[in-house]
């Protein structure tokens, strides 16, 4: 049967191209489909955790993304600066308008941001610098400030270098599936492939048609986000504010707005947002007689949180706002979609390519649904938190004085970062299951420079497990510089998506449990695994 490609990607977001760029290292053909003829230019996340930047570090992305991160900080120092023009004179004490904690802060430089939970602002220099989570993850950890759109750029120009089909202007309108593939209907015609991927976001037209479940909550709020033009904006404070009738961001760069009301989701779902309606707005929520002359950028969004039962329906999977949908509170969205994107990515190049072990596949699902889970409740917890009722606010304190502790700084921002997250695999070290650790060679590389090219990788310092890892040399990339720390481990064993399969710290005496691992996630030696594509 002739196949158009691998897998056919619907939707040419992040998500889309970064599933895209993962097959396509993995050795599967993919076809990326695309409405719009050009990318979103709407404010969307502006920011990515630490298990997304990880990602992209180990595709050999940092640079890029250091760029981005220094032209965001110019914006903030841009923001910043417009601020200072609207300060009282020197030596006026002055305070702005109560922040989120309902305190007065200050006219001053803000503190360290680390984050926050329902407008709660975290201070970076409370964090419990010791903690072992904070630690191990080299350059990457150092990046965060960079934008979606930012993001869809480094991605596309990344999967143009990769040889990636993305066809913009071409819209999936039906599918039917079988045995053997997937006849995708677009606007531009048929197009089969053995899979079929909806990164097509939270409308999906790929979850529709194919049927998936998608439970969850209602939504109860309004809120709007944009990059605007206004006058008296100096009467607005700095960060996230809770009001009699909501909450509000100002910041970090010029002209952005977002503000929070309990109203209800507005009947108007696709119409643009007016400057009036904006506005309206942030007059209610703020208090402040503001005047907004120009919208750059606007949307209009609410706290609606389902998520699909499954991830995979037979040949057709989800992934990113396709698989789940809840408010952006946190900015937990974006990197939900990355991790689902390099989660399934190798191992479904491994089942198109046919050395996959059974049941590769289906551990997609059942290591990213109870993260998905786990997002919708931290933004739905935010979400009563924002409600101006008596009792979320006497909540809303409490919660306020736990941030205001060290202990309570460092558990929201790890929740925040994502360093917490970890898949449950079989193995009793501590690593196993979690996002390697950026180990810095003797030969002055790092272990994510040997991650570029999408393959496993089997660290192996002393050289005397090679051996093991000859049958499948085809998928694994074996490194035996020494390490500058963790000299206590023998070995470790990862996955294309970084994860720790296995950790060793007895040398040769771990090779059964190490045999074991390459089985499990990398299948049967390559004398017995062609490339069977299914």
């Amino acid at each position: 049967m002739s196949y158009d490609a691998d897998v056919v990607v619907a939707g040419g977001g992040p998500v889309g191209l970064m599933l895209a760029c993962e097959l396509a290292l993995g050795g599967a053909s993919a076809m990326v489909v695309e409405r719009r003829e050009e990318m979103d230019p709407t404010i969307k996340a502006g920011a990515l955790n630490l298990p997304s930047v990880e990602v992209l570090y180990r595709r050999g992305l940092l640079p890029a993304l250091r760029g981005a991160q220094e032209r965001n900080l110019e914006q903030f120092a841009a923001f910043m600066r417009q601020r200072a023009a609207h300060r009282a004179p020197a030596g006026d004490e002055r305070a702005e308008p109560a922040g989120a904690s309902g305190k007065a802060e200050p006219r001053r430089t803000p503190p360290k941001f680390a984050g926050h939970f329902a407008g709660i602002m975290l201070d970076a220099d409370r964090l419990d610098a010791a903690d072992p989570d904070f630690a191990g993850h080299g350059p990457a950890g150092d990046i965060g400030l960079v934008n979606q759109q930012q993001i869809e750029g480094i991605l596309g120009e990344y999967a143009a270098r990769l040889g990636v089909e993305v066809r913009r202007g071409v819209e999936l309108t039906g599918l039917s599936a079988d045995d053997e593939g997937v006849t995708a209907s677009t606007s531009a015609g048929a197009v089969r492939a053995r899979w079929l991927a909806g990164c097509d976001g939270g409308r999906s037209a790929v979850r529709k048609l194919a049927g998936f479940d998608f439970p969850g909550t209602d939504p109860e709020i309004t809120a709007y986000q944009a990059l605007v033009e206004m006058k008296g904006a100096e009467a607005l404070g700095a960060g996230w504010h809770a009001t009699p009738t909501g909450v509000y961001a100002h910041g970090p760069v010029p002209g952005r707005i977002l503000t929070v009301q309990f109203t209800g989701p507005r009947a108007e779902r696709d119409t643009p947002v007016t400057a009036e309606e904006l506005q309206e707005a942030i007059r209610h929520v703020t208090g402040a007689e503001v005047t907004v002359t120009a919208i750059k950028s606007a949307t209009r969004f609410t706290d609606n949180a389902r998520q699909a039962t499954t991830y995979r329906l037979g040949r057709v999977l989800l992934a990113g706002d396709a698989a789940h949908v809840h408010s952006p509170f946190g900015g937990q969205g974006l990197n939900l979609g990355l991790g689902d994107a390099a989660n399934l990515g190798w191992k479904l190049a491994a089942t198109v390519r046919g050395w996959a072990p059974d049941g590769l596949l289906d551990t997609y699902t059942a290591e990213r649904h109870p993260i998905g889970a786990w997002v919708l409740d931290w933004t739905r917890a935010q979400v009563a938190l924002m409600r101006p009722d008596p009792r979320a606010r006497a909540l809303r304190s409490v919660v306020n004085d736990l941030v205001e502790t060290v202990t309570g700084t460092t558990y929201f921002a790890k929740r925040i970062s994502g360093v917490w997250q970890r898949y449950d695999l079989p193995g009793d070290h501590a690593l196993v299951g979690g996002s390697a650790p950026d180990l810095a060679l003797s030969d002055g590389s790092r272990l994510a420079d040997h991650l570029h090219d999408g393959r496993a990788l089997l660290f192996d310092p002393a050289g005397d497990l090679r051996d093991l890892a000859d049958g499948h040399r085809d998928r694994m990339t074996v490194v035996t510089a020494g390490a500058k720390e963790h000299p206590e481990l023998t070995g470790l064993f990862l996955r294309p998506d970084g994860v720790v399969a296995w950790a060793g710290e007895q040398g040769r005496a771990d090779a059964g449990a190490l045999e074991k691992a390459l089985a499990t996630w990398l299948g049967a030696p390559a004398a017995t695994a062609g490339d069977r594509r299914q």
